[in-house]
């Protein structure tokens, strides 16, 4: 698609603009030295270049780009993703509770790890912060998500750690589920090594489940790290669990953080989203035409 996107720039003389959520350096964590990733990697710094403008999905993500693909930070504009609360389906709540039996009692807490199951997004690092969470609180179970490369390997993870009795593995889900989960769960994990930007934090938090995440990449742009959510240190699974714990024992700081998290969604509103990119198409435009 690059080749193509630059051939039909130079053919009609338009502008070029290319907007990037993640790199193939960072999901690799800079290992991208024989193929595929090798080719990956030099078509996405090639066509960085070729831009007239490039999108980064977070500020994160701006010096990223910045830094690996030699790109002036003057040419990289950061446009965030967003959400619209407003999109979420209504949930009946006997359905909810319908769902959620599967996975919990009404007495025991659900944490909700949800993605693709993929090294980066450090579900690993949640497994391993299980065993502690569950001798603080008994009656926590967990459920994860998804589906991806590294999920035989989280299973064998679990099964070595004695977990799988104490958590389900529900592979992959559309989004008609994915909301619902949310709403089910009384706690979302985001424990991600690598992480542009953080959708995953902004569903939970518009679909009213407290969240914690991993401080780093752009989740710290997009989870506070007070109030509406928590981080923990990155790659830090005791760290991962003492948050976790301080969430679940705490009913009231869990009531304030899906109020405070109703709130702090709305700075990432797609009309403004919209809004910005169609202001920098049109802006480039104008800029090509009067040259």
């Amino acid at each position: 698609v690059a080749g193509a996107c630059d051939h039909l720039a130079r053919r009609f003389s338009a502008p070029l603009v290319t907007t990037i959520h993640a790199t193939e350096y960072g999901r690799h964590q800079g290992w991208v030295d024989k193929h595929p990733q090798s080719h990956i990697h030099g078509v996405e710094k090639w066509i960085a270049n070729r831009s007239d403008r490039v999108i980064a999905c977070s500020h994160f993500m701006r010096e990223q780009i910045a830094d690996i693909f030699s790109v002036e930070e003057g040419r990289i504009s950061v446009i965030q993703n967003g959400i619209d609360p407003e999109d979420l389906p209504a949930e009946d709540p006997e359905e909810l509770a319908r769902l959620r039996s599967q996975f919990a009692e009404p007495d025991e807490n659900l944490v909700l790890l949800i993605g693709r199951l993929v090294y980066e997004k450090g579900f690993q690092l949640a497994l391993e912060a299980m065993p502690e969470v569950i001798e603080a609180l008994p009656n926590t179970r967990f459920l994860v998500a998804g589906s991806g490369t590294h999920e035989a390997e989280l299973h064998k993870q679990a099964e070595e750690l004695g977990l799988m009795e104490h958590g389900t593995f529900l592979g992959w889900i559309g989004d008609d589920v994915l909301h619902s989960l949310y709403r089910i769960a009384d706690l979302t994990v985001v424990p991600s090594i690598y992480e542009p930007f953080g959708l995953v934090a902004l569903e939970a938090m518009a679909s009213e489940c407290p969240c914690i995440a991993a401080d780093t990449g752009g989740l710290r742009e997009v989870v506070p790290i007070e109030g509406a959510g928590l981080r923990f240190r990155a790659s830090d699974p005791e760290h991962l669990a003492e948050a976790a714990i301080q969430v679940l024992g705490d009913p009231e700081l869990s009531k304030r953080m899906v109020e405070e998290g109703l709130a702090h969604i709305r700075l990432f509103d797609w009309d403004e989203i919209a809004q910005q990119t169609l202001d920098l198409y049109e802006g480039l435009v104008v800029a090509t035409d009067a040259a």
